[in-house]
């Protein structure tokens, strides 16, 4: 596995300082956010510099009951070409629920979701994961997420799911400290437990990040300083194995560089108190059995090679995927229209900690709109946020973030919920300046659009 050393994720907020920053040995961006034909300037002069790059994807939805879409692969296999990196990440997630297996309309959760830990959905997600592999030139590493609800039923721990899963098909582990305490706190899930079951040898790389507690709850924010706890686990997961690098991830209220700085050489802290207890059990081990330090220290043994944990996993599944992905697909839709969509909650589930997780959803689908679409906030003024939050009873999202801005806007003109004359305007012209004309198709969304415009064009 290849060192990688000390990370920052990039982001455009905090380019300028992370290029300025001392000790970054590489750094990690969103995906979704990269145009292959016109990489940020930042990005290409870390290159330069001979700073990896890897991107990290946050769409394919490889926990989700159909198959990757070919397309998301294809751009993921280019941004992996254009950044020249030697690896690329994902999670282990559904992002999107619904669909031709279930017979329902598709929803976009707009949030990675957890999978059950099944042995359907292992084997889905199995298969899944190959078919990436296959489509990706270069390995995959899948992340575990952090999660406020636990699915009912559930078969096997989070460590006993990740070894099965690295096992079958040779994927790398994306192992995220501040998940395994987020889910501590927010599932009762021991962190050293997770680590102890976990194949050590598997791990590509750790991330780190901050968060918050609010009524109980733990709040994986990557937007607040990274908590002792979270350092407290890497330290653990540092005592066990050397991990061939660790990034620090920060998303949004970017503090000063030197904060950032600060919370780095924390991380550098926790990393070698880990490596010093490794050292420290390495000896009591020599003198218990009389080997040599080397031998004691020695990393744990490559994982075996890919392609042949691929075909070993491919028998073990096989034809068993189709009806897994069907009682998958079920699961998925029922859990998820509960959170968007305000259906029944699935029996089993916790009623109180879905409100949690749909309140979330919806608080986090009003901020990314108000990011990619900037000017809402500004036509709308201090109403956006609740304009936007009445909006998502009964208006799931159905496609991506700009369609949704483009409807929630479509859906304050057309159903006359603007009173202001001067707002209704500046958001009339702001429609239709991006709604404009568009390819035929049978989406939802689009038909919105279509109807929208005639009404407006007659005004």
């Amino acid at each position: 596995m290849e060192r990688l050393g000390t990370g920052i994720g990039w982001r455009p907020e905090i380019a300028d300082a992370v290029e300025r920053m001392p000790g970054i040995d590489w750094v990690e961006t969103v995906a979704e956010n990269v145009c292959p034909g016109h990489l940020p300037e930042s990005l290409v002069r870390l290159r330069e510099r001979g700073v990896t790059v890897i991107p990290h994807g946050v769409s394919l939805g490889l926990g989700g009951a159909e198959r990757p879409d070919a397309g998301r692969l294809a751009a993921l296999a280019e941004r992996v070409q254009a950044l020249g990196s030697p690896l690329v990440t994902e999670h282990i997630a559904f992002v999107r629920a619904g669909g031709p297996l279930t017979a329902s309309p598709r929803l976009e959760a707009g949030h990675l979701l957890p999978v059950p830990r099944t042995r359907d959905a292992l084997d889905v997600l199995c298969e899944n994961i190959r078919i990436a592999q296959d489509a990706l030139p270069v390995p995959l590493a899948v992340e575990n997420i952090a999660a406020l609800i636990s699915w009912p039923g559930e078969e096997m721990t989070e460590g006993q799911f990740l070894y099965e899963l690295a096992d079958r098909t040779g994927v790398r582990l994306l192992i995220d400290v501040a998940n395994l305490h987020t889910n501590h706190v927010n599932r009762g899930e021991d962190p050293a437990k997770a680590l102890a079951e976990l194949p050590l040898e598997a791990i590509a790389y750790v991330h780190v990040a901050g968060g918050f507690e609010r009524d109980g709850v733990w709040h994986d924010s990557h937007a607040h300083p990274v908590a002792q706890p979270v350092l407290d686990v890497l330290t653990d997961l540092a005592s066990r194995v050397s991990p061939p690098g660790v990034l620090l991830e920060r998303d949004e209220n970017f503090p000063e560089p030197t904060e950032l700085e600060r919370e780095l050489g924390a991380i550098r802290e926790a990393l070698e108190k880990g490596a010093g207890e490794r050292v420290a059990c390495a000896a009591d081990r020599t003198s218990a059995q009389g080997t040599s330090p080397q031998a004691a220290l020695k990393e744990p043994e490559a994982p075996r090679e890919e392609e042949a944990a691929r075909e070993e996993g491919a028998a073990q599944t096989g034809a068993v995927t189709d009806p897994a992905r069907q009682r998958l697909a079920l699961a998925q839709a029922a859990l998820l229209s509960a959170l968007v969509a305000g259906t029944p909650v699935p029996e089993g589930f916790d009623r109180v900690r879905l409100g949690v997780q749909a309140r979330a959803l919806a608080g986090k689908r009003a901020d990314v709109v108000a990011k990619v679409a900037p000017e809402l906030p500004v036509i709308l003024g201090s109403g956006y946020r609740r304009a936007f939050l009445a909006y998502t009873h009964g208006h799931p999202m159905t496609d991506g973030y700009r369609r949704d801005a483009l409807d929630f806007a479509g859906y304050l003109l057309t159903e006359g919920r603007l009173e202001d004359a001067r707002v209704r305007a500046e958001l009339r012209e702001w429609w239709l300046e991006r709604s404009g004309p568009r390819p035929r198709s049978r989406r939802p969304g689009v038909r919105l659009a279509r109807a929208t415009r005639r009404v407006l064009l007659r005004r």
